[in-house]
This record gives C-alpha cells, sequence and structure tokens, in this order.
C-alpha cells in the first residue's frame, strides 16, 4: 500500500514537473506573440488582453457550473482583487510596451530580479529575518542595477517596474482566498469597465486597431487564451510539484525571453550589460542554493 502511495504520488510529481516547465515555456515566448501585435499600440494590447482573458475565464466557469460562485466573494476579497488587478495591468502594460518596443532583454531581467524584489519586500514590509546568503544576493542584485544603470545610461526602468508590480502580484495571490480560476475572474471583473472605457476611447479617436481587418482582430482576441493557458498550467503544478522544483523553473521564463531579445531581436549586448547580468546570475545562484539547502533540513528522509 505504502509502495502505491509513494508511486501515485511520483507520477504526479513529474506530471505537475511538466505542467509547470510548460508554463514557464509559454510565458517565455511571449515575445514571439506580443511582437505580432506591433501594428497597434500598447493600450490597445493591454485593454485587449484585460477583456479577452476574462471573457474566456467566464466561459470556463460557466461551462463548469461554477458561475455562481463569483456572487459568494467577500467585500475584503474583492478589495484585494483590486489591488492584484491594478498590479497585473501594470506588469502586463509595461511587458507590451517592453516588447513592442525592442526591450525585451530588460523586460527578461525584470524576471529575472522578481524573486529578489519579493525577498526585498519581505524584509521591508513584514520585518522577515534574513540568512546571510540572501543579504549578499540582495547586494549583489543592487550593485547589478547599478552597473546597468550605468550602461543604459538611465535606471533599468522596464526591469524595475516589472519586478515590483510581480512581486506585488504575487504578495497578493499568497493571502486572497481564491482558486486561479476565480482570481482572475475577479480581477478582470473589477478592471473590465475601465478597459472598456479605454476601448470606446480608442475607437472614437480612430487609434483602434480591432475590428479594422480579421488578421489584426484575431490576434488581438487570442491574447484571452494565450495569456489564460499558462497559468492554468501553472496552477496545476503548483499542487503538484515541490517549491524547489517550481523555484527552479521559473528561471525558464527570462532565459527563453533573453535569448529571444538577443538572438532574434537582435538587441545589443555590451560587455558592461553582460556584467550586470553576471551578477544577478550569481546572485540567484546563491538565493536558489540557499533555499534548496533549508528546505532540505526543513523536510524530514521519510
Amino acid at each position: 500500500m505504502e509502495s502505491e502511495s509513494s508511486s501515485r504520488r511520483a507520477r504526479w510529481g513529474s506530471g505537475g514537473a511538466v505542467f509547470g516547465a510548460a508554463a514557464y515555456i509559454l510565458w517565455g515566448s511571449f515575445p514571439a506573440f506580443f511582437g505580432l501585435l506591433e501594428f497597434t499600440n500598447p493600450v490597445e494590447i493591454l485593454v485587449q488582453r484585460i477583456l479577452w482573458t476574462l471573457v474566456v475565464v467566464l466561459i470556463i466557469l460557466l461551462v463548469a457550473g461554477r458561475i455562481r460562485e463569483l456572487f459568494e466573494i467577500d467585500r475584503r476579497t474583492w478589495q484585494l482583487a483590486v489591488v492584484a488587478a491594478v498590479a497585473i495591468a501594470i506588469n502586463w502594460g509595461v511587458y507590451v510596451y517592453g516588447v513592442t518596443s525592442g526591450h525585451v532583454v530588460e523586460c527578461a531581467l525584470g524576471y529575472f530580479i522578481n524573486p529578489l524584489v519579493t525577498v526585498l519586500f519581505g524584509v521591508v514590509l513584514f520585518r522577515e529575518r534574513l540568512a546571510w546568503p540572501q543579504w549578499v544576493a540582495l547586494a549583489l542584485g543592487v550593485l547589478a542595477v547599478l552597473v546597468l544603470t550605468v550602461d543604459y545610461g538611465r535606471p533599468p526602468v522596464i526591469a524595475l517596474v516589472l519586478a515590483c508590480s510581480f512581486a506585488t502580484y504575487g504578495l497578493v495571490k499568497k493571502v486572497i482566498r481564491l482558486d486561479p480560476l476565480r482570481s482572475v475572474a475577479a480581477e478582470g471583473l473589477v478592471s473590465a469597465p475601465f478597459a472598456l472605457i479605454a476601448v470606446v476611447v480608442l475607437g472614437v479617436t480612430g487609434h483602434a486597431a480591432f475590428g479594422h481587418g480579421l488578421g489584426h482582430s484575431a490576434l488581438l482576441v487570442a491574447a484571452g487564451p494565450v495569456t489564460l493557458i499558462p497559468l492554468l498550467l501553472f496552477a496545476l503544478a503548483a499542487s503538484r510539484t515541490p517549491l524547489s522544483t517550481m523555484g527552479l523553473l521559473q528561471y525558464l521564463t527570462p532565459a527563453l525571453q533573453m535569448a529571444w531579445g538577443v538572438l532574434v531581436g537582435h538587441e545589443p549586448m555590451p560587455a558592461s550589460r553582460w556584467a550586470g547580468f553576471g551578477l544577478i546570475w550569481l546572485a540567484l545562484v546563491l538565493f536558489t542554493g540557499d533555499a534548496l539547502r533549508r528546505r532540505r533540513t526543513k523536510v524530514p528522509v521519510q
């Protein structure tokens, strides 16, 4: 009986890792998709993405017979959904701007430094105590940002906004009492009125691409399922995969995005920029290694 249970857990863990890898690979390929949307402006891409993601998730809830669950959400949870919606809207908007303006490598940098920003939030907001490897990792991260500021001739604003907005979104996701489908639906519902107003304004002022050509409209509609599919895969993985594995898999996304920016987008990577990224990678090695060590010491041997 025990061997059967262990075998079942092993199969689920293996499947979870596959789901997780698929989610991060899809997120890593986002520059390829959003690069196709250069025919319109980042604002329209953002609002269409919000609306069509909401449409898809509402259809799924309706088919599953779960649409009434949205009416059971309490006031505090709706308030958290507002914070999450603002954070992810900023993240999506800046990311789309970065991709369509040729700053894919800087977008990748944002997701490389995101784990460090999350740790920094823990120190500042929750007074968490860090071990020395975590402090060294944070110091290296700060040094890397300084090096990249000199390299770019400006602070890496796109990367910093992406990292901070996604870290904020992650913090809300840890405390909000909703499963992924209802959470995405709630975030979409609070954002939808503003997105609809933006759609009307873009249409009236003649800056809308939606409705002007089947191909362009289809690509904007596709932003909904493209956004939702990796999110659902991630949710499947998170419940079946050890945190240590998910922590390692998360680096697939920025690695793939960076490769796209350098190899496909031919974005410049001078030695000084490689030095900044090298410091970030060293910080992540220390941070991840310390996290894995701590997990091994906390989990008893079966």
